[in-house]
């Protein structure tokens, strides 16, 4: 949209663009950041407490640089594929790839072999690192791919002597989480590092538009692609999410930001790489589903910012525990990944005494495209407004740009938009517009102060009788009853009506019945958009990072 409306908007002090020409390569960034926080922790062990400072990560880094450059003698460029959920090894390992002018492949721990054989195979990944607990699955299927180097790392590697050594007997041999795997010529962590500091590192010249990351999408539909983005993406958005929250802070302030989102996700990336930009430290949980250890986690940090998911979020709210927490540290609570309900908004708002700020964004975009003030007085039900730098505009089905009210296909533009697919250049050319917009997939609609409100994904729409039901609408009004715990919205065929609404529901009394969730529905919403079918379950599948997997329930439907 020409007239950026949306920055009248702004909360005081944030600009309307941000300045792409200091913006160099990650390496740059971080060595800026170690220059001036070298004694602050950058990382902390949300499971042990043990942190990692700037100045010992620049160290570490330099190690892993070291190793993949001068011993195994890897080009700059190649793909390097990294496996392991959020350990302290795992930003070591990440800005050390990232420093010797490596492509990071992210992985997701819990794929299956053939899952994760299409990505090496599709990224041609050259080198991984993966986590013990996991290096069955690449040994079932590496013969297939181009990986040749493989680096092991036990789950307490990065933690001091006594800590690692128990650490790891424990996983090994009492709790027996390693399966037996066989993977002739691999290299340990703790090899890897000392190997590293003798063979040295030579500085490459990394440039803002090389490629940083191949970041894989879900998958939802077809077959996962790889978004390729650059240094200037994933910096850009980072510098950003900064200047968005420049005003609310003290720059000589230490701030901690508890990281319970999977660094593999592009979520946590993103919000990970700004905190390091302004010398925080990231609480690093490996397992937040474990609702009361991670609750243990949070009594023991100050915490400013808690970036998470609406799942997350609703876990929080219903632990006896959360409540107790001292929160006034808190400055931002933002959801994103998925659709933050209304109820749980207001609930987080009750507990903490601060706002749950919804933002927006999806891997191809770095990933974030719009966010709420960080001044927001209350839980609004939109996503906010686009970022500093970045333009929407909501087209039809044809291309032409919608007037302010009216729904259509959210498209974006700025310098956080991806440079495609990976040897996709179909797929490439199907999302992104003449002009320079990629298409999201996403329904949405803006207000006249700019603010954009998601409808739903264009493939979970459900069409009754010509009509178009939106998921996230239903999913918000059947939240509001108090005796549900979860939701989720399908369209199941229907004879009569080509689809009909089904819902997958998780109780919090056992006492609900369907009767009750149809007589609430009936009240809040048309005919046409009550559920026809609902369907109790003990819980919905969630994908790692905790969006619920519609998919799945669309076909159980």
């Amino acid at each position: 949209m020409d007239n950026k409306i949306w920055l009248e908007s702004y909360s005081p002090g944030v600009p309307a663009e941000i300045d792409l020409a200091e913006i160099g390569s990650i390496a740059d960034y971080l060595e800026q950041a170690v220059a001036r926080y070298a004694d602050r922790p950058a990382f902390i062990s949300g499971a042990t407490g043990v942190a990692i400072s700037y100045r010992e990560l620049d160290r570490l880094s330099l190690q892993v640089a070291g190793y993949f450059q001068s011993v195994l003698k890897l080009p700059a460029g190649a793909r390097v594929a990294l496996m392991m959920p959020n350990l302290l090894q795992y930003p070591v390992c990440l800005f050390g790839l990232l420093r010797a002018g490596y492509v990071v492949v992210n992985v997701n721990p819990m794929y299956t072999p053939r899952e994760l054989e299409h990505q090496l195979k599709d990224s041609g990944a050259e080198a991984m690192i993966v986590v013990e607990l996991f290096a069955h699955t690449l040994a079932k299927v590496i013969a297939a791919t181009q990986v040749r180097h493989v680096v092991v790392t036990g789950l307490a590697d990065a933690l001091p002597w006594a800590k690692r050594t128990l650490g790891n007997f424990a996983v090994r041999h009492l709790k027996k989480m390693v399966p037996a795997y066989n993977l002739p010529g691999h290299v340990g962590y703790l090899d890897m590092l000392s190997q590293g500091a003798a063979a040295g590192f030579k500085p490459v010249a990394t440039r803002p538009g090389d490629l940083a990351f191949l970041q894989y999408t879900g998958g939802t539909t077809g077959v996962s692609k790889g978004a390729m983005l650059t240094h200037l993406n994933v910096l850009a958005n980072a510098k950003q999410g900064e200047v968005w929250s420049a005003p609310f802070l003290d720059p000589n302030e230490a701030l901690i930001s508890i990281t319970a989102i999977p660094l593999y996700h592009v979520f946590a990336l993103g919000a990970c790489l700004g905190f390091v930009g302004m010398g925080g430290a990231n609480v690093l949980v490996a397992d937040p589903r474990n609702v009361p250890a991670f609750v243990r986690v949070l009594s023991q940090y100050r915490f400013a910012s808690i970036p998470a998911v609406n799942t997350l979020f609703n876990g929080l709210i219903h632990d006896p525990g959360f409540a107790r927490l001292d929160f006034s540290a808190l400055r931002f609570a933002i959801g994103g990944g998925a659709a933050v309900q209304r109820a749980v908004a207001q609930r987080w708002e009750q507990i903490t005494g601060k706002p749950l700020v919804e933002g927006y964004g999806l891997t191809e975009c770095s990933p974030t495209v719009t966010c709420n003030p960080l001044d927001l007085k209350a839980f609004n039900g939109s996503i906010g407004l686009p970022m500093p730098s970045t333009e929407v505009s909501i087209r039809d089905d044809q291309g032409r740009e919608l007037p302010f009210g009216q729904a259509g296909e959210l498209c974006v533009r700025g310098p956080q938009v991806m440079q495609g697919y990976w040897q996709r250049p179909e797929e490439t050319a199907r999302v992104m517009t003449a002009d320079g917009f990629l298409r999201t997939g996403d329904v949405a609609q803006m207000d006249e102060q700019g603010f954009l409100r998601i409808v739903d994904r264009l493939k979970d729409m459900i069409l009754v009788s010509g009509f178009n039901v939106y998921p996230n609408e239903i999913e918000q009004v059947v939240m509001e009853h108090p005796e549900v715990l979860e939701v989720a919205a399908v369209g199941k065929p229907d004879p009569g009506t080509g689809e009909a609404v089904k819902l997958y529901i998780v109780k919090k009394t056992p006492s609900l019945t369907a009767e009750q969730v149809v007589a609430h529905c009936r009240e809040q919403m048309t005919g046409y958009k009550v559920p026809r079918q609902i369907e109790f379950l003990d819980e919905l599948p969630k994908s790692n990072v905790g969006k619920i997997l519609r998919r799945e329930l669309r076909e159980r439907a």
